[in-house]
């Protein structure tokens, strides 16, 4: 019961996170681009880390609710996935300099985001 219930806060509260952050997006993109470079642009486009921050917080609590056992099987699998990120990321390195094309940041959160999601996904199918 308290894993549901726990489960449910998070949905709800990573939900309104990644909906502030799209809608702050749709809107720093729209308004923030064809802003003049300066100060005001830079922080219109920034506006976004908002929604990010959100998300952070929910997962923060989200680790405060649940139990130790999936506190550690969470925090291993992302520890694991943050692993493979880093050896990743530091291969493509090496792959620029070798003259594939430049990679934007952004690619390094979703390989964290995918990497951590096929662990948990992994781990939990070998503890059957």
């Amino acid at each position: 019961m308290h894993e549901k219930r726990v489960g449910k806060a998070y949905f709800r509260e990573l939900s309104g996170a990644i909906l502030v952050y799209v809608v702050l997006l749709m809107a720093a993109v729209r308004w923030g681009r064809p802003l003049e470079p300066g100060v005001v642009r830079t922080m219109v486009l920034l506006t976004p880390m908002i929604g990010f921050g959100l998300a952070l917080w929910a997962i923060a609590r989200h680790f405060a609710r649940v139990d130790e056992y999936i506190r550690r099987f969470l925090l291993e699998s992302l520890a694991l996935g943050a692993g493979i990120t880093a050896g990743l990321t530091f291969t493509y390195g090496f792959l620029e300099t070798a003259g594939f094309p430049r990679l934007s940041m952004f690619t390094v959160w979703i390989v964290l985001c995918g990497s951590t999601g096929v662990i948990c996904l992994v781990r939990k199918w070998l503890e059957r």
